[in-house]
C-alpha cells in the first residue's frame, strides 16, 4: 500500500536560467509563467527550452544539472519496509516523518495502519493477534506511570515492518531518475506505483529518458 498527497513540483524558472548559463543563450528561453494545478513556475515550457532540457537529460547527470533544480514535494504514506528501500536514496532528498517513537501509543492500532493486501487468511490472523497484543500493551502505557518505558518496548519492538508511515518528502528531478531507472521494475508493489505516479509528473520525459535508452 502507498498513498502520495499534497505534491507540489517548482523551480522550472530557476532551472531553465541555470541551464542556459553555460553558453550565455538566455535570449533563447520561450517558456512561460503559471500556477495551474501543482506545477509553480515556468511550467509552460516553450519549444527551445524543451529541446535543450531533453538533449541534456539523454546526455545523463552530468550534463542535465538542471533537473537537481527541479524540486517536488509530497506526502508519503507507506509501509516500513518499503520506507526501508527508499531511505539508500539519502542524497538530495530531505523527509519528516510521523514519529514510531514518541507517539506509537497515542492511538489504537487498527488492521488498515498496516499494508496486508498480499497476506493470507492465517497470515492475518496471525498480524491480528500481534495488533491485540500491542493494543493490550498500550492499554497498560496509558495506566501505569511505574513501567511505561517497559510497555513502550514491547509495542516498539513487536511493530511489524508493515506499519504504514506517512512522511512529508522533499526530493528533485535528478533523484526519481535513479529511482525510476532502478526500481520501475520492483517486485514490490508500492515500487511500481511510485514509478507510475514519476510518469505523471510535468514532462517526466526528462525524468525517464534515460531509462528508455
Amino acid at each position: 500500500m502507498i498513498k502520495i498527497e499534497n505534491v507540489e513540483v517548482l523551480g522550472w524558472e530557476h532551472a531553465i536560467r541555470g541551464m542556459r548559463n553555460p553558453k550565455n543563450s538566455w535570449d533563447r528561453m520561450d517558456s512561460s509563467v503559471s500556477t495551474e494545478d501543482f506545477i509553480i513556475g515556468w511550467n509552460n515550457i516553450g519549444p527551445n527550452d524543451q529541446k535543450l532540457m531533453t538533449a541534456l537529460a539523454k546526455g545523463g547527470p552530468v550534463h542535465a544539472k538542471y533537473r537537481r533544480m527541479i524540486t517536488v514535494y509530497l506526502d508519503i504514506t507507506a509501509p516500513l519496509y518499503w520506507w526501508k528501500e527508499f531511505d539508500t536514496y539519502k542524497v538530495g532528498t530531505v523527509a519528516n516523518s510521523c514519529s514510531t517513537m514518541h507517539k506509537i501509543h497515542d492511538k489504537e492500532f487498527t488492521l488498515d495502519d498496516f499494508s496486508h493486501e498480499h497476506l493470507k487468511s492465517p497470515s492475518i490472523i496471525m498480524l491480528e493477534k500481534v495488533i491485540e497484543m500491542m493494543n493490550n500493551w498500550r492499554d497498560h502505557y496509558g495506566v501505569s506511570s511505574d513501567c511505561q518505558k517497559d510497555y513502550w518496548w514491547q509495542m516498539i519492538q513487536l511493530l511489524p515492518s508493515s506499519y504504514n508511515q506517512k512522511r512529508t518528502v522533499m526530493l528533485n528531478y535528478e533523484v526519481l531518475v535513479g529511482m525510476y531507472k532502478h526500481r520501475k521494475n520492483h517486485k514490490l508493489d508500492e515500487w511500481i506505483e511510485f514509478c507510475d505516479w514519476i510518469e505523471c509528473l510535468p514532462y517526466s520525459e526528462l525524468i525517464i529518458c534515460e531509462s528508455e535508452d
